[in-house]
This record gives C-alpha cells, sequence and structure tokens, in this order.
C-alpha cells in the first residue's frame, strides 16, 4: 500500500533531523526549533512532499528557500540566547525567520519583495508567531529604528559587510552571512563585535542568491 502525502512526510522529517545531527549539527535548542517549525508550510505549493529533502527549492520571485542544513548551521552559529533581539535580513519565505522566533526573544526581518513580506507575515499570523515584525525595506540599511540587535544574520550573499548592519550590531553581538562575489565563491562568515574590534571567522562554502540594494519595484 502506498504511502499518504502525511506519511511521507512524516518519514522526511524524520530522516531531516537525523541528516541534521549527522552533518554535526549539535545545539539541543537548534534541533529542537528546526523540529518545531513546519517547513512544508514556508515552501511552494506542491513541494510539500520533498519540504524536508536536504536541498535548497524555489519560491517566489526568483529566490529560494535555503536546505535545511545551512539554516540550522548559520542558526547555530548565532548562540542564540532567550533574551536575544536579532535582525534577519532577507525575509523570503519566512522560514528562517521562523527558526529564529523559536530561539529568541524578538526577531525584526526585512525583505526587498513585498510579496515575500506579505506572505511571510501570513504565514507567521497562522502560526501564532507573534515575536516577529516583518519590514519591506534596503536589506543593506538594516532596521536602524529597532537598533542595536544582539545577533543579525544575512541570508543573502554580499560581497562585502555592509556597514550599517555593522553600526546596528551590539557590542558583543554576533553577525552571520555569507560573504563573496556574486557569479564566484562565497563562504559563511562570523563576525564577532567587541571594544576591541571585529574578529572575524571564515567558515564553509556556500551559493546563496545575492544581496541586492533597495526596494524592489515589483513584485
Amino acid at each position: 500500500m502506498s504511502r499518504t502525502v502525511r506519511e511521507r512526510e512524516d518519514v522526511g522529517r524524520m530522516e531531516f533531523l537525523l541528516t541534521l545531527r549527522r552533518r554535526g549539527i549539535s545545539d539541543a535548542g537548534v534541533l529542537r526549533a528546526m523540529d518545531e517549525v513546519p517547513r512544508e508550510r514556508f515552501v511552494e505549493e506542491g513541494q510539500a512532499d520533498i519540504a524536508y529533502a536536504d536541498q535548497a527549492l524555489p519560491i517566489a520571485c526568483g529566490q529560494t528557500i535555503s536546505q535545511p542544513y545551512v539554516v540550522a548551521y548559520m542558526t547555530e552559529l548565532l548562540a542564540l540566547r532567550p533574551h536575544h533581539r536579532v535582525l534577519e535580513v532577507g525575509t523570503g519565505s519566512g522560514y528562517q525567520a521562523a527558526v529564529l522566533s523559536r530561539l529568541a526573544r524578538k526577531v525584526v526581518t526585512i525583505e526587498r519583495y513585498r510579496t515575500l513580506a506579505e506572505q511571510a507575515r501570513a504565514r507567521f499570523r497562522a502560526l501564532g508567531y507573534d515575536n516577529i515584525d516583518v519590514v519591506v525595506g534596503d536589506g543593506f540599511a538594516g532596521v536602524a529604528e529597532q537598533a542595536p540587535y544582539d545577533r543579525i544574520m544575512v541570508t543573502a550573499a554580499a560581497e562585502s559587510v555592509p556597514q550599517a548592519l555593522l553600526d546596528q550590531l551590539a557590542e558583543d553581538g554576533i553577525m552571520v552571512l555569507p560573504l563573496g562575489p556574486h557569479d564566484g565563491p562565497q563562504r559563511i562568515v562570523r563576525l564577532t563585535k567587541s571594544q576591541t574590534g571585529l574578529a572575524r571567522e571564515e567558515l564553509i562554502a556556500v551559493r546563496f542568491v545575492p544581496l541586492l540594494p533597495g526596494v524592489a519595484r515589483e513584485l
């Protein structure tokens, strides 16, 4: 007898958590958040049966929802605590912000595409995630009126670190972002801000959509 869609989703979800553990995700809070957030609610219609596959998937406006491992890896790098306020640059489907919201007190997420921002708001409302603010705006500029942030995550590739985001990062704060040319090699970079300066760690190789300035004119 063939499995139902729900049964396939449940099996995929168990395999997805095992894959995260096998690939080195060990933070219990991150694993719990990844388990709690229903990824199938953040993918396009017709993709629910592959929502938990460890791969990026296309979403509206030519963007992507990152593969689960990258979401978990970047989240783990932030070393989140329950009192933290987080800025996410690049809302996309809203999945990464949803995961962050299970670990932090407040998440502010900024998106240049109004369509994506509105869809994410609707998903958060339906799921009861009431500690997320969605802002339509220029990710390079951040959301200065709600700064400083204990943690900042950028979910699109920048060719250099946006100074406005560094300015909005609190002392002892951590920023995680993909850095590199839009058509070349990129790496996840973790920046830690302190009184003495900025510590930089270059980590795994990745491929993200580019971080673009301004608000999209359409969509």
